[in-house]
C-alpha cells in the first residue's frame, strides 16, 4: 500500500508525517522535521499475519474501575539482545517493526495490545443484566512511539527539536485516537527502565487509546467538582496560582510552563509540570507553549538522570513519565500535565510498592516534598551546561 504524507508548518519548522501498513495491516507512521527522507515506503517483508482482537473489561463491583484482561500479552517480545530489537530500523537483512533503515520519530500499532478494535466488528460482546460481572469489548488502540532510531540513546538525550518532533507525534495522535469510536481518554507515557518492568530497551513510550475513563483521572474529576462547588473556580488554576506564588516546591519554572512537587507527593522524587494556561490536552497548546516545553521537559529528566542515574555505567534513572489529558466525555474541568516519577528514593536504593501501597492505596513518602524540590533545583543546567 503506498504510504500517505501529510506535511504541517510551526515555529520549530514544518513536519512531515508519512503513513504505511506493516505485513499484517498495523499502521506505521513516520514523523520527519523538514522534509521526509527516502524509503520511507519501504515495505515490510515479514510473514505476519492479522491478529484478531481477544481483550475485555471488567468492572470491579467494589470500586467501580475498569481492569482490562488480555491474555494474549503473555507472549509479547521479552528482553531480546540488542541484535535483535523489534524497534531499531531494519538494517544489514534483520528486519523489525519499522521497514526503513533508518527514522527519526517512528509510531506504530503495539503488535500486542492491551486494547484493538472497535465496538462494531469487536468479537468480545458486552453483558448486562448482572452487576457483579459487568464486561464490555477491549475496544481502543495501543501505539508504540520510538523516539530516536538509536537503540542505546534515551529521551534526555535528544535535542530540543527532535523532542519538539515527539511532542508533534504525541499531538496528531491525541486528536486522531481522541476522534475514533468508544474511545474515552488518550494516555501518552513512556516507562524506563528495567527497575519499571520495561521488556525492551530502545526508547520508546506507549501510546493508549482507552475504552472508559482510568481511575486517577476520575478521582480528580469527582475533586474538581468539589472544589468547583466550594469555590466557584477550577481546581487545576487554583493549584498551579498556588504553587508559583509559594514557590517552595516549585523546581522549574518558565514563560509557559512550571514544574513543581505536589503538596501530597506519592513518591519520594515526583514531578508535576503544568502549562499555566489550563488547556485539556496536548492539541490545545499554543505555538509559544509548544515551543517552550521540549527545553522544560529535557532539564526535568536530565536532573532525575544526575540525581538517579548512574554515568560511569551509563545507566540513567528509571522513571515513568504520564501525560494526563481530559477524557472526551465529562472532562471540561481537568487540565493537561504531566506527572514524572522515579522509583528510587536515593541513588542506590528502590522505594517499591509495598504493604500499605500496594494492598491499600494508601501511600508512605519517606521523603518530604519540599526537600525533594530543592534537591531538585541543586542539580539544575547551568548556562554552561553542567551541572550546579
Amino acid at each position: 500500500m503506498a504510504a500517505t504524507v501529510t506535511t504541517t508548518a510551526g515555529l520549530a519548522g514544518s513536519t512531515t508525517r508519512t503513513a504505511a501498513r506493516l505485513a499484517d495491516g498495523r499502521e506505521l507512521i513516520y514523523f520527519d522535521r523538514g522534509e521526509a527522507p527516502a524509503g520511507r515506503d519501504a515495505a515490510d517483508l515479514r510473514p505476519l499475519d492479522a491478529a484478531a482482537p481477544s481483550s475485555e473489561v471488567r468492572l470491579d463491583p467494589l470500586t467501580g474501575a475498569w481492569v482490562t484482561v488480555a491474555a494474549h500479552r503473555q507472549v509479547r517480545t521479552y528482553h531480546p539482545p540488542a541484535d535483535q530489537c523489534p524497534l531499531c530500523p531494519s538494517r544489514d537483512g534483520r528486519l523489525s517493526e519499522i521497514p526503513a533503515a533508518d527514522y527519526q520519530v517512528a509510531v506504530f500499532e503495539n503488535r500486542f495490545p492491551s486494547l484493538a478494535g472497535n465496538p462494531a466488528t469487536h468479537p468480545v460482546q458486552p453483558t448486562s443484566g448482572d452487576p457483579l460481572h459487568t464486561t464490555r469489548p477491549g475496544t481502543g488502540r495501543c501505539e508504540v512511539v520510538c523516539f530516536t532510531a538509536d537503540h542505546s540513546a534515551s529521551f534526555a538525550d535528544l535535542d530540543e527539536d527532535r523532542a519538539r518532533l515527539v511532542l508533534d507525534a504525541w499531538t496528531d495522535r491525541t486528536a486522531e485516537l481522541s476522534a475514533l469510536e468508544g474511545v474515552r481518554q488518550v494516555y501518552c507515557f513512556e516507562n524506563r527502565g528495567p527497575e519499571i518492568g520495561v521488556t525492551l530497551a530502545h526508547p520508546h513510550g506507549q501510546i493508549y487509546a482507552l475504552p472508559f475513563t482510568t481511575p486517577r483521572t476520575a478521582r480528580m474529576i469527582e475533586q474538581a467538582a468539589r472544589h468547583r462547588a466550594a469555590t466557584g473556580r477550577n481546581l487545576f488554576e487554583d493549584l498551579v496560582a498556588a504553587e508559583r506564588a509559594d514557590g517552595e516546591r516549585v523546581v522549574l519554572a518558565g514563560e509557559h510552563w512550571t514544574a513543581f512537587v505536589p503538596f501530597a507527593a506519592r513518591w519520594p522524587y515526583e514531578v508535576h509540570l503544568h502549562p499555566h494556561r489550563r488547556v485539556p490536552d496536548l492539541t490545545g497548546l499554543d505555538e509559544d507553549e509548544r515551543a517552550e516545553l521540549p527545553g522544560v521537559y529535557l532539564e526535568l529528566l536530565r536532573r532525575f538522570d544526575r540525581l538517579f542515574g548512574d554515568a560511569e555505567r551509563h545507566v540513567p534513572a528509571p522513571y515513568i513519565s504520564a501525560w494526563h489529558q481530559a477524557p472526551t466525555v465529562d472532562g471540561g474541568e481537568l487540565a493537561l500535565h504531566l506527572e514524572l516519577f522515579t522509583v528510587r528514593r536515593t541513588a542506590d536504593k528502590l522505594k517499591y510498592l509495598a504493604g500499605t501501597e500496594s494492598g491499600m492505596e494508601a501511600f508512605m513518602n519517606d521523603v518530604a516534598p519540599e526537600d525533594a524540590a530543592r534537591r531538585l533545583r541543586e542539580v539544575a543546567t547551568t548556562t554552561g551546561g553542567e551541572q550546579q
